[in-house]
């Protein structure tokens, strides 16, 4: 009989697994999960991270025993483990998902692949979500992407045919062992797939009315977005169950035009634009580290300024509202997309920062961090794309918009709870005499804005748009667009096909 070994990444579930039900229907399968030094280790990952994925990892090895197979985790760098395993428990081949991850994860596939063709062991990879490996025309991804996400979710093997490796399990190292950033939001979300179908459910059956409109602001923004994102970037549950889940509650809503229909359309075209933007990055895994545009290289940096960038991490810019998303980021390890883009718009116009740290910093800190997703938007706010419009947000007006009262920031900066409405979201501008009547214990801390902010602005957007008016750079504009720039939008029906999975009950474990 054949022996496979089933490497989970990023794909830490049973159900809709094609890897996983590919080596089943092979024969005898080793199921393991590899904790690597190497890429805990890297500058984008964090304990946060790290316990979401145990988490997730006790979910699994309970349902695969449910199917008589045992989750194996090994610690060490993936060639090296795999040689271990091979070596004492001989195996014909590695059924494992296409990873689109780091640039670290991409050069860790591609050691494996030179170590599989020196041992003559298949290495079979099947797609999980939308995203596609190798030449690509991006006039044709949206009906690959279509056809994917349409097509009958993957059956769980009834009963899997194991068998044990000689190594033997090891408890997996602590993120203190591994040398991991310590970063640990205390009011994370917790993982697991489990807690995955709970979000989902409970985001299609009462949420889902308040995502239009509710998304942009941090105030409804918690409960009003769906907050799948964490359990996508992980595997606990496949784009395509979520998009056939979300599909049947839009055919099963008896008014087409309500705002819980509404809401669920729109969140299904974030599937979609969830794996054009993971797409980029399997396109071109140099985003994470390269300008999308050559063209802006140099823009940024050699104009570092640490002081600037310790301001902002660390919540004391002066400007209420990018504090306070700091603070909230820190707490609970999420905000929403738009406050996102204000942070990354602070970092790269008034205080003119590169992307590329900033992006480490943030990506250590989003407990959903999705690299195809992350890098792409990070550089699209930063202007170094060439094929998008900057979008430059201002931190006051944003407040004004989404936090009129300014509850969020009272919220998360408790130290101008004491401020009056008018001065809210520009405190240094308070009358001193007013300072000592609102304060009846001691004055508010103020930070006043580490720059100017109209000025800074202003000057960053003069060296962006010189940058862009140069002829060079707007001529490589079109290769760019036609390698990365989106195509038309998925039509959306309100029926999927027969064959899709009905929905789960609603359940809600707390086992964390």
């Amino acid at each position: 009989m054949a022996k496979s070994v089933v490497w989970f990444k990023k794909d830490l579930r049973i159900h809709d697994n094609a890897a996983l039900a590919k080596a089943a229907e092979a024969g005898a399968v080793c199921c393991i999960y590899i904790v690597e030094p190497s890429i805990w280790q890297g500058p984008d990952a964090s304990k946060q991270h790290y316990d979401f994925i145990l988490e997730s990892l006790r979910d699994l090895y309970v349902a695969l025993k449910k199917l008589g197979a045992t989750l194996h985790v090994l610690t060490g760098e993936a060639c090296d483990v795999l040689e271990r395993l091979h070596a004492q428990t001989p195996f014909d081949a590695i059924y494992s998902h296409q990873e689109t991850g780091n640039y670290a994860s991409f050069m860790r596939d591609l050691a494996v692949k030179g170590w599989c063709k020196n041992k003559n062991i298949a290495w079979h990879e099947p797609i999980q979500s939308g995203v596609f490996r190798g030449r690509l025309d991006r006039d044709d991804w949206q009906r690959l992407w279509t056809q994917h996400t349409t097509q009958s979710q993957t059956p769980t093997p009834e009963r899997l045919v194991s068998f044990e490796p000689v190594i033997a399990q090891i408890k997996p190292p602590t993120a203190e062992q591994l040398a991991i950033d310590l970063l640990d939001p205390p009011n994370r979300q917790r993982g697991g797939r489990s807690q995955a179908m709970y979000v989902l459910d409970d985001f299609i059956n009462n949420r889902s009315e308040g995502y239009r409109g509710g998304i942009s602001s941090p105030l409804s923004a918690p409960t009003a977005c769906s907050r799948i994102s964490p359990y996508l970037t992980h595997g606990c549950v496949s784009v395509r169950e979520v998009y056939q889940r979300v599909m049947y509650a839009i055919a099963d809503e008896t008014q087409e035009d309500s705002r819980r229909a509404k809401g669920l359309r729109s969140m299904v075209s974030r599937l979609y634009w969830h794996c054009h933007f993971i797409q980029k990055l399997e396109s071109e895994p140099e985003l994470e580290f390269q300008n999308m545009h050559r063209g802006y290289d140099g823009l940024r940096e050699n104009d570092w300024n640490a002081e600037y960038f310790n301001a902002l991490s660390e919540g004391r810019t002066g400007w209420p509202m990018v504090d306070a998303c700091v603070a909230m980021l820190k707490h609970t390890g999420w905000i929403n997309f738009r406050m996102r883009a204000l942070l990354v718009s602070t970092a790269a116009y008034p205080l003119w920062l590169h992307w590329k740290p900033v992006g480490n910093w943030l990506a250590r800190h989003f407990l959903d961090y999705e690299p195809g997703i992350h890098w792409s938007q990070i550089q699209m706010q930063s202007g170094t794309t060439g094929i998008n419009i900057p979008r430059v947000y201002n931190p006051i007006k944003q407040a004004q918009d989404h936090d009129p009262r300014g509850v969020f920031v009272r919220k998360w900066l408790p130290e101008l709870r004491q401020v009056p409405d008018p001065w809210i979201f520009e405190p240094w501008k308070i009358p001193d005499d007013l300072i000592r009547t609102v304060s009846k214990v001691s004055p508010p801390k103020i930070n006043s804005p580490i720059v100017d902010l109209e000025m800074s602005t202003r000057t960053a957007k003069q060296k962006l748009f010189e940058r862009r008016a140069r002829p060079e750079v707007s001529a490589e504009k079109s290769a760019v667009l036609n390698k990365h720039g989106s195509r038309k939008r998925p039509v959306l029906r309100n029926k999927p096909k027969p064959s899709t999975a009905p929905p789960v009950s609603l359940q809600h474990t707390l086992d964390f």
